[in-house]
């Protein structure tokens, strides 16, 4: 069987989560707790773990890092690695956890993660990607898909970015999710690989319209669900990132936006209503409060008491003693 073959009987014996709205991977923020707050309020989008590296998994306490309720569901792993026999040992262990999809990180610029020869420098290894998908592949039975830039430092000509796309395209990734800033592998932060190079959506159309046949998802940038509406009519998807964490709100209207699903509007606290139940269970298995609350604080930003809510949660959450009550106290200044 080819790849393209193996790649469709792949989604169709699992089944495939809609790339048509998305939230990224983020580190530090999207954790197991975050991505429960979030199915919250949106039923539909696909959510993604923060990185786990397959050395990580393959080394350390998989059950543990690999650790997250059905309840998160539709959800994707994402994996550093450049090790192909490696990841594809990491991805049957995802499998075996009840993930959705792997995702395979060659985007992120961090020092720690070029380090390991991993995340963005892999841009300039298109052969050593497309090892490390097919062997993934033949692992698992799930959708294997990219995340990456549109290019490293000088390495960002279109004719590149095509080049890299294609060669992995040929291992059987029918899925990318780029990532519409090229990373700069010194001298710039992760942070300041998130603001400084300019956003150059162009270079991902042009991704798109090279490449009829895959699913181009778009990631950068994107402020408001018009924005992501706007560029939905050039790509397959969209993909949101701190925008996500910062005001999670905006999630409220995206399955009636995205998906045409047909859902009771509900205002901010009745969403986080919803969240308590998994908070109190955490809280009984002795996972401290703020582990949880921390996702929360911009629930209600802009709003009448939004800051007295943060500063309630910011200030009390961390005691050892903190329990369901200063959750509860946070929303009596907004509700």
């Amino acid at each position: 069987m080819n790849s393209v073959n193996k790649q469709t009987s792949n989604r169709e014996a699992a089944g495939t989560a809609s790339h048509r709205f998305c939230v990224a991977p983020m580190m530090d923020w999207t954790d197991r707790h975050d991505r429960v707050f979030l199915r919250q309020l949106s039923a539909h989008t696909l959510l993604y773990t923060e990185m786990v590296t397959s050395a990580a998994l393959k080394h350390g306490d998989a059950q543990y890092l690999l650790q997250h309720s059905p309840d998160e569901q539709p959800v994707a792993l994402q994996l550093g690695g450049s090790n192909p026999a490696e990841l594809a040992e990491a991805a049957a262990l995802a499998e075996q956890a009840g993930y959705d999809e792997i995702n395979l990180n060659v985007g992120c610029p961090s020092d720690r993660v070029q380090s390991g020869a991993f995340g963005a420098c892999l841009m300039a290894e298109p052969n050593l990607v497309a090892r490390c998908i097919n062997s993934m592949r033949e692992s698992v039975n799930l959708p294997v898909t990219v995340k990456c830039r549109i290019g490293i430092d000088d390495r960002d000509s279109q004719g590149e970015l095509e080049d890299f796309i294609g060669t992995v395209a040929e291992a059987g990734c029918d899925t990318f999710i780029v990532h519409a800033r090229k990373a700069i592998l010194s001298g710039l932060s992760p942070k300041e690989n998130r603001e400084i190079p300019p956003l150059k959506y162009a270079s991902v159309f042009a991704v798109k319209q090279a490449f009829p046949y895959l699913s181009i998802i778009i990631n950068g940038g994107i402020k408001t669900l018009q924005d992501a509406e706007s560029l939905l009519k050039k790509t397959d998807g969209v993909m949101l990132g701190r925008e996500a964490y910062q005001n999670p709100f905006i999630l409220n209207e995206v399955d009636a936006v995205f998906f045409d699903a047909t859902a009771k509007a509900q205002t901010r606290t009745e969403r986080l209503q919803k969240f308590i139940p998994y908070i109190e269970q955490e809280l009984e298995l002795g996972t401290p409060l703020h582990h949880m609350t921390r996702h929360i604080l911009g629930l209600y930003k802009g709003q009448k008491g939004g800051k007295q809510f943060r500063r309630h949660l910011s200030e009390n959450s961390y005691a050892k003693t903190a329990d369901i009550g200063v959750l509860l106290d946070a929303i009596s200044y907004v509700d």
